[in-house]
């Protein structure tokens, strides 16, 4: 009977043993980065089908600076052709990986002609070329992947199941303000609650008893979970992403500065760590308000005409809206 009991300890020990060396950090090597001075590259990420036949090209880009968001204005640097040089694409670009930004649409007998688009930042100048070819077609399923709320190749029936949200922007679309002067903007989110969001201490403990039983999983606390994601971030073939519902404002286009209070959760791929991003370490899912509106202020440093984007995202789909604001002194 000793000998039993001892067989059986030294069986759970090992079992805690081996779910708490999970949660200890491993040493990462980091690729070289740049804060400022480098390009942006556009990226054409696929099409969609409209209900009209028409087609939705989607483009986002790749700014390969850290911490530089260059301005780009419509012109022999930012442009689209054949036709209209102005698509609805962004002059102002965001830090790093942004993807499934905007859509163009096409006509339905677009065929097998090219969208280009051209983009010269920091002198050097990139193309992204839009084409209808089956290999692009892009669905809820792809989207959901290529961000990083599911694996790659992977689906479940809440994922199937997941509609984007919704987005009402409270007012006008044109709006008018003064420099230094905040605005207020009131958002209406409705979202189906799909995918459930996020909650990592929940899961390691899940995966802990499964492992080791009731005494593995009572080692886990939210401490070396948070510990682990923050040093160890889970190694996948696209990019990791929490799940769970938020809405951002961003400066789209316009000549100065906006500042958004709060601060507005990241709508780039940081990775870094406590930096307000789903793809951030240590980043959990904001409380979603009981009447469903979200308020915050944006404050301009320049006059002229400025366009806002919002975007909510529940973590694996995402809807868009945008404002224009006419500041003056």
């Amino acid at each position: 009977m000793k000998d039993e009991i001892l067989t059986g300890s030294r069986l759970t020990f090992k079992a805690v043993t081996l779910v708490v060396a999970s949660l200890l950090p491993m040493q990462n090597s980091w690729a070289q980065t740049y804060t400022s001075g480098q390009h942006v590259e556009p990226a054409f990420e696929g099409w969609r089908p409209n209900p009209d036949g028409t087609f939705n090209m989607m483009f986002g880009y790749m700014n390969e600076n850290w911490k530089e968001a260059p301005d780009a204005p419509v012109g022999e640097n930012n442009y689209f052709e054949p036709g209209d040089a102005d698509r609805g694409q962004p002059t102002h670009f965001l830090p790093r990986r942004n993807r499934f930004t905007f859509e163009v649409t096409v006509p339905s007998d677009w065929g097998d002609r090219e969208l280009v688009w051209t983009l010269n930042v920091n002198g050097l100048e990139r193309k992204a070329y839009a084409t209808l070819k089956a290999d692009y077609l892009v669905d809820n399923m792809v989207i959901a992947s290529e961000t990083g709320s599911l694996g790659a190749g992977t689906s479940s029936p809440e994922s199937r199941a997941n509609i984007p949200p919704v987005v009402t922007v409270q007012g006008d679309s044109i709006r008018a303000a003064r420099v230094g002067e905040p605005l207020e903007l009131d958002t209406l989110v409705i979202d189906d609650g799909l995918p459930d969001p996020t909650d990592p201490v929940e899961e390691a403990r899940a995966f802990a008893e499964f492992a080791g039983g009731a005494l593995a999983a009572a080692f886990v606390t939210e401490e070396n979970i948070m510990q682990r994601r923050l040093m160890t971030p889970p190694i996948k073939v696209t990019v990791n992403k929490v799940n769970g519902l938020y809405y951002s404002w961003n400066k789209w286009r316009g000549p100065g500065d906006v500042k958004f209070d709060p601060p507005q959760v990241k709508v780039w791929e940081d990775t870094r760590t406590s930096a307000n991003s789903p793809w951030g370490a240590l980043w959990l899912p904001p409380p979603i308000p009981e009447d469903g509106i979200y308020e915050v202020n944006a404050t301009f440093s320049e006059p002229g005409e400025y366009i806002l984007w919002g975007r909510a995202d529940d973590g694996g789909l995402y809807h868009d809206a945008w404002i224009t604001v006419n500041v003056s002194e």
